[in-house]
């Protein structure tokens, strides 16, 4: 290369934007800052935030351009159409101005590279009209280095302008942002990109195919920077004319029309097809991970468009396949596509830490033919129903439940042991009117919960074997955790609660289960039995990782009364025992 001649310069510089007509994508900020302009009420800090690649630092320059621009005729003042070509404009674009002062925070994050710029604000611009401080990054500065500059921020001299960029606008104080200017950069419209790369390779020479700018403009994600570093990329590829599949190869892209036929083979639970399809696509040179995230992609383009068909007009995607992915959209229910959506997600982890990434995704690719044509519960329920009912329960009818065991009724054998709070049966015999209407030691646990005193319930509920009850008396067994006070402090709230002594005895032998064991054997049993009933079995069969959650009894109120008053008849009183003897 010889000493005249230029040094290559990538497109992402030669055509960065000099003018806030050559921004895309971003009207709201660029109207803004022109009315701002206009009516001379140009903010002294503003702060830019968004994604990689939108134009962060470029919007910066370009005020800064705007605020210090002279024009041709060295008389312009503020605009927001900067001549570049007065002295100002043209330093400010090679990055040489002695006013205009860009900082990279990632690099200078400390308090001492903040008191520098404090020390110099001080002193007017030397040549230009406003003394500009650039910062990138903004958001990698300590904390010590944000409090340093609040000041300075709040109220710099009129001469001092601040221009922020970040990527992370959470990491910037509040207190920093609340005296700044805030612009939110956005991600260009797939449109708007494609015609901007059309534009620029035209302007190259460079021959690039609508589908394979469609395909840059995907991978891009919204940023302008990494559209222009992947095109290019492309140039070169190309070498002439530079088609889509140069592009997909370039990107170690899958064929978009082949992942579909791949995805619509998992639908199918076609589980070798499938497999032979992502052999053929690694054999051209797919990567299995980028297999498995247009996958992913495609079922979330899919799940969009069912719920809004509009979604479904991307263009950065042909029109073939559009009409294709409508069509599957439409035939796919929203359980499939939620279930595929979330084992992807699980595959992709699993590729990433697998040793072998092709044999990860085979298997994930199993997996997902496995569950398509998986029935949903209420097509199992759905098809039991319409098949041959079961034969009847036997003479017998469904057995009954098992009475609990120990001391949930009113009724259990045992010893007595001292009393607490007991009295004379002369005392005693006034409250009669007033217990009558706690029967069983039900009754006793609904009081304490209509009392709303928790602490007590769970202590009844978890650490009281009941060993005998009778309106007046309660004889347990205390469990190896109940508190050693329990009996005192349940007779003193009964009488408080009742207006009626209480008697309660503690002994070390006789207790039945606790409230909260019966609970859980009743609903074990409820459980086990429920397993025998035909329906559940099928869903069991059909979804064999299944559990019960809850189980109802859907038989009509009056006769689950009538069971509940059968049971409370059997369970009677023992008649010999006097609860009003003293202990």
């Amino acid at each position: 290369m010889s000493d005249t001649q230029t040094p290559y310069q990538v497109l992402a510089r030669k055509y960065r934007p000099e003018s806030f007509a050559d921004l895309i994508g971003q009207d709201a900020m660029v109207r803004t800052l022109r009315n701002a302009f206009a009516a001379d009420r140009i903010h002294h800090a503003f702060v830019m935030t968004g994604i990689r690649g939108t134009g962060k630092t470029t919007t910066a320059r370009i005020i800064a351009k705007g605020l210090n621009c002279i024009g041709a005729d060295g008389q312009g003042g503020p605009t927001t159409e900067p001549c570049g070509v007065c002295e100002h404009c043209v330093a400010i674009s090679e990055g040489r101005h002695v006013d205009v002062l860009e900082m990279d925070a990632a690099s200078r994050t400390g308090v001492d590279d903040i008191r520098e710029i404090i020390a110099s604000v001080a002193y007017r611009s030397a040549s230009a009209r406003y003394k500009i401080y650039i910062i990138d990054e903004v958001h990698m500065l300590s904390n010590n280095a944000f409090n340093a500059l609040l000041k300075t921020l709040e109220e710099p001299p009129a001469h001092v302008k601040f221009i922020f960029a970040t990527t992370e606008i959470r990491k910037v104080p509040v207190t920093v942002l609340s005296r700044c200017q805030r612009f939110d950069l956005r991600r260009i419209e797939p449109e708007v990109m494609i015609a901007h790369l059309e534009k620029v390779a035209k302007a190259e020479g460079g021959r690039v195919a609508h589908d394979a700018l469609a395909l840059i403009t995907r991978a891009a994600e919204g940023s302008v920077r990494d559209a222009m570093s992947l095109l290019d990329q492309a140039i070169s590829h190309g070498a002439g004319e530079t088609t889509a599949d140069q592009v997909r190869a370039m990107l170690g892209l899958a064929d978009r029309a082949r992942v579909l036929d791949l995805f619509d083979q998992i639908m199918r639970g076609d589980a070798a097809g499938a497999l032979e399809e992502l052999a053929a696509q690694y054999a051209d040179g797919a990567d299995p991970m980028a297999v498995l995230r247009d996958l992913s992609e495609i079922t979330h383009w899919l799940s969009v468009t069912k719920i809004t068909p509009e979604a479904g007009n991307d263009p950065t995607i042909p029109p073939e396949e559009r009409d294709r992915g409508a069509q599957m959209a439409a035939s796919l229910p929203m359980r499939v596509l939620s279930r595929a959506w979330q084992m992807l997600l699980k595959a992709l982890e699993e590729v990433a830490q697998a040793p072998n990434a092709m044999m990860a995704a085979e298997m994930a690719i199993i997996r997902l033919t496995h569950v398509a044509d998986l029935p949903s519960p209420e097509e199992v329920l759905r098809k039991w129903h319409d098949s041959t009912p079961p034969p009847a329960d036997g003479a017998g009818g469904r057995p009954a439940a098992p009475a609990p065991a120990g001391g949930g009724g009113p009724r259990a054998s045992g010893g007595r042991g001292g009393g607490v709070g007991s009295g004379p049966q002369a005392a005693l015999a006034g409250a009669v009117p007033a217990l009558a209407q706690y029967p069983d030691f039900d009754a006793v646990v609904a009081l304490i919960q209509q009392k709303r005193d928790m602490a007590l319930l769970l202590e009844v509920e978890t650490t009281l074997r009941l060993v005998k009850y009778s309106p007046g008396r309660i004889e347990f067994q205390p469990t190896a955790d109940a508190a050693p006070d329990l009996a005192a402090r349940l007779a003193g709230r009964l009488q408080g609660w009742t207006g009626a002594r209480w008697g309660v005895s503690v002994t070390s032998s006789g207790g039945g289960a606790t409230l909260a064991e019966q609970r859980s054997a009743e609903s074990d049993a409820k459980a086990a039995e429920a397993l025998h009933n035909p329906v559940v079995a099928a869903v069991f069969a059909s979804f064999p990782k299944a559990r019960i959650a809850e189980i109802r009894d859907l038989r009509a109120p009056e006769a689950v009364a009538e069971e509940a008053s059968l049971a409370e008849t059997v369970a009677a009183f023992d008649p010999d025992w006097d609860p009003f003897e003293d202990t």
